[in-house]
Parts: C-alpha cells; sequence; structure tokens
C-alpha cells in the first residue's frame, strides 16, 4: 500500500477502544500494521485498508486480530462530489442506526437476519475529530469469519444469485414496514446520488464516458439497430435518470441499497462448498424509491453471461417469492405488490437498466489493473480515457452489452419518455 495513502493520524492508539470491547483479556498492541484490503479495480469509491494488529492478552499470549477500514480519496473531484454527498456521513447513519434497526424488526418477528458487518467507532484522542470523525468506516473484518466474494469478471451463478436475492427482498421488505409503522427515514440515507447539486459534476461526467461509449458502441455487432437511440440519449441522459429518480408514490417503494454490485456482496460457505449465508457491504448511497433499481443494478452488473437475460424473468419471481414472504413475516399492513407488479416497475424504470450497463457493469467486467482508479473512472485525462476505452472495448465486456443492447431495446428502456 503506497504510504502516501494511509494518513498521519492513523495509528494503533485509535484502535485501543475497540480492541479493549472486542478482545477478551486485552492487555495491549504488540505490532500494527495497515496494508491495501482490496485489489486494484475491486473497489472505486473509497480507499480500503486491512488493518493486522498483533496484541498481547492478559496471560502474556498474544492473538491476531484485523479490522478493515475505509478512508476517502484526497483528489479534487472525489472532494468536490463529497461536499454534496457525504457518503461517509450516510454510511455511518446507515451501519449505527438503520440497519440494526432493519435486525432488531425482524428478531422481534421471531426471525434471526443479519444484513453485514459489525462497525466500530475509533476512538479520537490522537487527531483532531473536526477533520476525520465522520471520514472513515471502521468494521469486523469479514474475511476472518470465512467470508468472501465471488470472482466479478465470471459474475454470479443460479445458486449465488438466488440467495443474494433474497438477502435484497428481505431488505426490501423490512425496509417497507418500518417506514410503513414507524415513518420515513432520515433525510441524508434518503437520496444517494440524485441531488441536484451533483447534477452539473454527473453531466460533466457522463459527457466524457458518454462519448468513449458511443465510439466504441460504434464496433459493436448490431449496433445499427439501437445506435441512433443511444445518440440521442447521450445529452439526456441524466435528466432523464434524475427524473426517473424521483419517487412516485404509486410505486411499491423501499430503502434501497444503492449499490449491489458484487463486490458489496460476500458470501460464507459451510464445509460442503454450501452457501451458509450473504452479507451486504458498502452502504454508502442508499436510496429511497423503486425496488427497480436494486433488482436492475444487480441482475444487470452481476450475473454470469449465460443468465443474465436467459434468467431475468425467473429471477424476479425468485425475488418476489421471498419479498412476499417476508412482507407476510413482518405484518406489512398494505397491499402486497403482485410479480406483475414488480415486472411492470422494471419496464418503467428500464432506463435504470442501460445507466447501469453502461457503468458499474463495465468496472465489473475490467480485467484487474493499476489504472482501475476512481480519478480515472471518472476523468478525461489521457490515463482516464485509457481506462475507459479498456472498459467499454474488452472483449468479455463486448459479448455482455452487445446481448443486452438488443434486450433493452426491444423492452423499450432506451426510448426518451
Amino acid at each position: 500500500m503506497a504510504a502516501s495513502k494511509i494518513p498521519d493520524w492513523f495509528s494503533a492508539e485509535l484502535f485501543e477502544d475497540v480492541l479493549k470491547s472486542s478482545v477478551e483479556g486485552y492487555s495491549k498492541v504488540r505490532s500494527f500494521k495497515a496494508e491495501s484490503g482490496s485489489a486494484a479495480g475491486d473497489n472505486y469509491a473509497t480507499i480500503m485498508l486491512r488493518v493486522n494488529i498483533e496484541v498481547e492478552l492478559q496471560d502474556g499470549t498474544t492473538k491476531q486480530v484485523s479490522y478493515m477500514v475505509k478512508l476517502p480519496h484526497q483528489n479534487d473531484v472525489y472532494k468536490e462530489m463529497m461536499k454534496h454527498t457525504n457518503i461517509f456521513e450516510i454510511e455511518r447513519t446507515m451501519y449505527n442506526e438503520v440497519v440494526p434497526e432493519m435486525e432488531a424488526i425482524y428478531r422481534a418477528a421471531g426471525v434471526e437476519v443479519t444484513f453485514g458487518a459489525k462497525s466500530y467507532d475509533l476512538g479520537a484522542k490522537s487527531y483532531d475529530l473536526r477533520d476525520a470523525k465522520s471520514e472513515y468506516i471502521a468494521l469486523e473484518d469479514l474475511c476472518t469469519k470465512g467470508f468472501k466474494n465471488v470472482n466479478r469478471l465470471e459474475g454470479l451463478d443460479q445458486a449465488h444469485t438466488e440467495r443474494v436475492l433474497r438477502k435484497l427482498a428481505q431488505w426490501h421488505a423490512v425496509t417497507a414496514v418500518r417506514i410503513d409503522t414507524k415513518g420515513q427515514y432520515p433525510e441524508i440515507v434518503l437520496k444517494g446520488f440524485f441531488k441536484e447539486e451533483n447534477k452539473p459534476m454527473m453531466n460533466e461526467m457522463m459527457n466524457g464516458m458518454g462519448q468513449i461509449f458511443l465510439k466504441c458502441c460504434a464496433t459493436y455487432e448490431g449496433n445499427e439497430a439501437y445506435i441512433e437511440k443511444i445518440k440521442a440519449l447521450k445529452p439526456v441522459v441524466i435528466d432523464e435518470m434524475f427524473r426517473l429518480g424521483e419517487v412516485d408514490p404509486t410505486d411499491f417503494n423501499v430503502l434501497n441499497h444503492g449499490d449491489s454490485w458484487s463486490n458489496n456482496i460476500m458470501f460464507q460457505y459451510d464445509d460442503f462448498g454450501q452457501i451458509k449465508e450473504v452479507y451486504m457491504v458498502d452502504y454508502q448511497v442508499s436510496k429511497y424509491g423503486s425496488v427497480a433499481q436494486d433488482l436492475l443494478y444487480f441482475l444487470i452488473s452481476s450475473t454470469k453471461l449465460e443468465d443474465k437475460l436467459s434468467k431475468f424473468d425467473y429471477y424476479i419471481k425468485v425475488y418476489h417469492d421471498n419479498l412476499v414472504e417476508h412482507l407476510k413475516i413482518l405484518k406489512y399492513s398494505k397491499p402486497v405488490p403482485s410479480l406483475r407488479d414488480i415486472h411492470k416497475t422494471l419496464f418503467k424504470y428500464g432506463l435504470f437498466a442501460y445507466s447501469v450497463a453502461t457503468g458499474v457493469m463495465a468496472a465489473v467486467l475490467v480485467d484487474p489493473t493499476e489504472n482501475a482508479s476512481f480519478e480515472n473512472f471518472v476523468g478525461d485525462s489521457a490515463e482516464g480515457v485509457d481506462f475507459q476505452m479498456q472498459m467499454y472495448n474488452n472483449a468479455r465486456y463486448r459479448k455482455h452489452i452487445q446481448a443486452i443492447l438488443p434486450w433493452l431495446l426491444n423492452r423499450g428502456a432506451l426510448d426518451i419518455n
């Protein structure tokens, strides 16, 4: 890990309180080491550190413990984005208030559901609170419990996809029930990036990426069927996305996870290799609104090519079955959406699928490279343009996008309403 990425204030002292509360018989820190917690291309939104600590216990023996810590990037684009959408503040609210309450609602109904890692507050003695208090997230290291990601380049098979859809349905059901019984969530977790102040920056980003996508699109097999529609979409896509981002009270609305791609989903397996548990991580861009957002985001970005479209309708039924089951468990008092309602919603918000296919799906499918960074994903430097060409033009992405664009065309998802 480049030493420059680790801030000066980041030291063993910060973990003193966490160690006292979570390590039985804790006496002192023997050694402290922070290193990169994710490979290139596996995490764009934050700097991820894995902290390895050797602690001495009161009986003189030692124990290895580890934690994950997320820190903000320090470049200008990121700082500009954080002004309007402080993803650390959002995620702390999710970890400290929203998710524990979701789990408590299930517990009260007699069902044990865990959504993700435990979070910790680091001690603040050794650095200036005003600057850094909300600019980190400290979490348990799920790898120590055997959790891992599925290879993002291969995508999730049916068994993994079904388990994720169950977890998403559990998440959606409990947020719908909470809003029905207790009222709306805190304002900070409702909008994600869908804030007017973010629009100019998003337009600028999309302008550059959209240009490169269009250039590559002209070389995709069969592009003549849809390229004119994509050209027409390019200048208005952010406006259209914001229009669809407005909450329609007649929809079945929930608090969406907002960033449900394969690297934000971790799996634990039993001794026979069967999936035992699924956790969601990264709660930075939660968004209140239609379930279409999470469903399209996940199914388009993260499933295997062979299943992505051929099993799409089946996967929506799997999700709906689980949603109905959990709304009933939690005694949801409003009408439960029918399977047909969910399908209608997916048509209505079809443009989300285009946005995912040309955005996060490209990042999911690009080969690991040192150029896979936040700056290059959104930037217009020579290195950024090269990386975006790599995203939209590699053979793996081309296979997916050449299947998806005709499918979106035939669903009317590329039409401007």
